[in-house]
């Protein structure tokens, strides 16, 4: 049975709560079950609903897939404190030159690598403010438009993997298509994994990060009386010390995903082992120690070696395992320097941090769907979805729509663990695809991080950008960017191949 009356309530007080300022967790949870009590005294709810809610938490605390999210945290805390990030983006501006549209598309050309290796838009967004802001001001870029381009690039952690948005809308994803297809009588399925996502993710988020390119080439055309810009010769073996590393560990990452050769916790074990690497051998004025790409090409050879001969031949078991003995002893000393400095402390303890928010929204919403589900909530939906004019198309329409005004006051998080297992099935139990879904939410999830009041790149940018940038300057900036994202997502909308492509392609 439907109670209309009580779903209207719980919505309107948990936005409420939300947006009280209380922590997003209480709020999520508190409310539903305060509602669910109330409802039970007066007859309108069975309290046994909340018996599965233990089951529930047991279920989101043994999901190995969630296990990545800590992994993947702690490889992009620890990438973010070692120093190669601010390398990267000096490299990358002598050898693009000083002119304004070089400085632009030095920040984004390094906020796409850095994106797939650390993916924390704090993090990513207030080093491009305090590294690239002066030297984009200084070379004559309006504060508008720099601070525009700073908030977009840090936010491009969230579209390309690895990311940890898109571990989490794989999760629910894969859930609900099992769900929807289950209740339609399919029981023949293929399930959705994050390798999925990543796979799906991967052409969108470029298109995105060209769409940026050329507005910025648009925006930033150089003028025939400014002077010639002097680009610097880098030398080549400073280029190969300061990009080859998190290359490398950006394929491993991804490659042993894509390639099938190791689940999405097993990729975010080895990312998180490769940042710890990495970070303890940059330190060495401002080189990465050859030991680094040593170890590694080492590792390599072993591996490669062993599954050519079909691993039947001792030499090769013999050389991977002398290589992985050397590379963890590597790991060994450079989580000893790590400590000694302090930044193995305060990697961890940001990595707690970051990944019990995310846990402790999870769990919560746990609370919330069962809730949703005892009031007929989940029939609602489903009726309210099947009566959208157009159909699949208008119901598909409507969760975008919810979805991109949610983000005006929610984070990502949020909406993902409240939206998807509410409107993700009755859309997933049509003939669409769920990869195509699945990315369709992450490139519409991707303008919430910019859009005021809440858009956390905005409050991580005001925080530690100078004062002669305003915050009118700041909302101003981001309204082209915003723009291009909707302009991405209509694309990825009328050309589904762009998600749908490379997945058929590496797992069908």
């Amino acid at each position: 049975m439907v109670h209309e009356g009580y779903l209207l309530f719980l919505i309107v007080a948990l936005f409420a709560g939300i947006l009280s300022g209380i922590p997003a967790m209480l709020a999520i949870a508190g409310v539903p079950l305060v509602t669910a009590l109330f409802a039970g005294v007066t007859g309108h709810f069975d309290l046994g609903f909340l018996n599965f809610y233990p089951a529930r938490v047991w279920g989101v605390m043994t999901n190995t897939l969630l296990m990545a999210v800590p992994l993947f945290v702690l490889m992009g805390v620890l990438l973010e404190r070692s120093g190669l990030a601010e390398r990267m983006l000096a490299v990358l501006s002598r050898m693009l030159g000083g002119s304004p549209r070089g400085i632009a598309l030095s920040v984004l050309a390094f906020s796409t690598l850095i994106a797939a290796s650390t993916g924390i838009i704090g993090a990513t967004v207030v080093m491009l403010v305090l590294i690239s802001l002066p030297s984009m001001l200084e070379a004559g870029i309006k504060p508008r438009v720099a601070s525009g381009l700073i908030c977009a690039s840090g936010t491009l952690g969230q579209i390309i993997p690895p990311s940890i948005l898109l571990v989490l809308l794989g999760d629910q994803i894969g859930n609900a298509y099992l769900e929807a297809q289950q209740k339609v009588g399919n029981f023949a399925i293929t399930p959705v994994s994050v390798g999925d996502m990543f796979a799906g993710a991967m052409l969108p988020g470029l298109l995105l990060v060209m769409l940026y390119a050329g507005y910025i080439a648009l925006v930033l055309r150089p003028t025939k009386s400014a002077p010639k810009p002097l680009r610097e010769a880098v030398p080549l073996t400073e280029v190969l010390f300061t990009f080859l590393p998190p290359i490398l560990l950006i394929l491993a990452v991804l490659g042993s995903i894509l390639a099938g050769v190791a689940t999405t916790t097993e990729a975010a074990g080895l990312g998180a082992v490769g940042a710890l690497f990495l970070a303890g051998y940059t330190s060495d004025g401002g080189r990465v120690g050859q030991w680094t790409i040593g170890a590694a090409a080492l590792a390599a050879l072993g591996f490669v070696a062993l599954r050519l001969l079909d691993g039947g031949a001792g030499q090769a078991v013999i050389g991977a395992l002398l290589a992985a003995a050397l590379v963890g002893f590597g790991v060994i000393v450079a989580a000893a320097r790590l400590i000694r400095s302090g930044v193995l402390k305060s990697g961890l303890i940001e990595t707690i941090r970051i990944s019990g928010m995310v846990f402790g929204i999870v769990i919560a919403a746990s609370m919330l769907s069962l809730v949703f589900r005892g009031f007929g909530g989940d029939i609602a939906v489903e009726h309210l979805l099947k009566g959208m004019p157009g159909g699949t198309a208008g119901a598909l329409a409507f969760a975008l729509l919810t979805v991109f005004l949610l983000g005006f006051m929610l984070e990502a998080v949020e909406i993902i663990y409240i939206v998807v297992p509410l409107l993700g099935p009755p859309i997933l139990a049509t003939d669409i695809s769920p990869v195509w879904f699945g990315v369709l939410m992450a490139m519409n999830l991707q303008t919430s991080f910019l859009t005021p009041p809440f858009g956390f790149a905005l409050f991580y940018f005001r925080s530690v950008a100078p004062p002669e940038v305003t915050t009118r300057d700041i909302y101003l900036g981001i309204i082209p960017f915003v723009g291009l994202q909707i302009l991405a997502l209509g694309i990825l909308i009328m050309i589904p191949e762009l998600a749908t492509w490379l997945p058929d392609l590496m797992f069908r």
